[in-house]
């Protein structure tokens, strides 16, 4: 997170960080948001992904819990958007495509981590499959409403989508995870998108001219076609192999045995 964000905010996750952790233990927190999209502004949120690992006992008896955590709050003039879901449905979610899982494990800005998942990753990485074109897909379609119901305007949400989709299309294409958006323009023809990144940087509620508005509106609909011809030429499988999906369960039962009497 270091060189991402600055002392004070640094300073301001790390408290909230602190709190929330005597609470549950966090496998992965993940910086998300802006600042790992590559276009933060001065007034940003940090935005904090976590997964967390409950007793084992917890999961056992008559009540099972995967209870996920929330937290929202201003602290000393810094916004922290902390988020936090159980091991077991995240897994689940991975097998499922879910990329905002998968960012979780294998994205680039891990703010703190346990030495397990340094044998996650590589698990992980054996069961992503083409299932992540939906997710993608879905999820950037989202936020394309969200954009047209602003009536064009938002830059940030513009820049969501295309984030979003070239995520998704690099992950088709490579099988890596880049959720940096500044390091997917030009490789996948969008290089004049970098204007856009310099709009948002200025603050989080910059808004677009009418003219930017509806030029983007058309290029937004090529992004989606980029995706699309990701999955169609991918790599990845059809469905996470079986053999992939029996060692992560494996993985994961190791870490439940761990902490049987936490």
């Amino acid at each position: 997170m270091k060189g991402m964000v600055t002392e004070h905010q640094a300073r301001m996750a790390d408290r909230v960080l602190d709190e929330e952790s005597l609470q549950r233990e966090h496998l992965v927190i993940t910086l998300s948001g802006a600042h790992a999209y590559g276009f933060p502004s001065h007034d940003s949120d940090l935005d904090l992904k976590s997964i967390h690992i409950a007793p084992t006992a917890a999961l056992l008896g008559l009540q099972p819990r995967h209870v996920p955590a929330e937290r929202l709050e201003v602290r000393e003039g810094v916004e922290v958007d902390y988020s936090s879901n159980e091991l077991q449905p995240v897994l689940l979610g991975i097998l499922q495509g879910n990329g905002n899982y998968i960012e979780r494990v294998l994205g680039a800005v891990t703010v703190r981590a346990l030495p397990e998942l340094e044998a996650l990753r590589p698990r992980v990485r054996a069961v992503l499959s083409r299932r992540v074109h939906r997710h993608y897909r879905g999820f950037a379609q989202g936020q394309l409403r969200e954009w047209e119901k602003s009536g064009f305007r938002s830059a940030k949400k513009l820049l969501y989508v295309l984030r979003t989709t070239l995520t998704g299309t690099h992950l088709l294409r490579t099988g890596e995870v880049e959720t940096d958006v500044t390091h997917l323009l030009e490789p996948y023809g969008f290089a004049e998108a970098r204007a856009l990144v310099e709009r948002k940087q200025r603050g989080e509620h910059i808004e677009l001219s009418d003219a930017l508005s509806e030029q983007w509106q058309q290029e937004v609909t090529r992004a989606f076609a980029v995706l699309d011809d990701a999955d169609a030429s991918s790599t990845l499988p059809l469905e996470p192999p079986a053999s992939a999906v029996a060692a992560l369960e494996a993985w994961m039962l190791d870490v439940r045995r761990q902490r049987f009497g936490a």
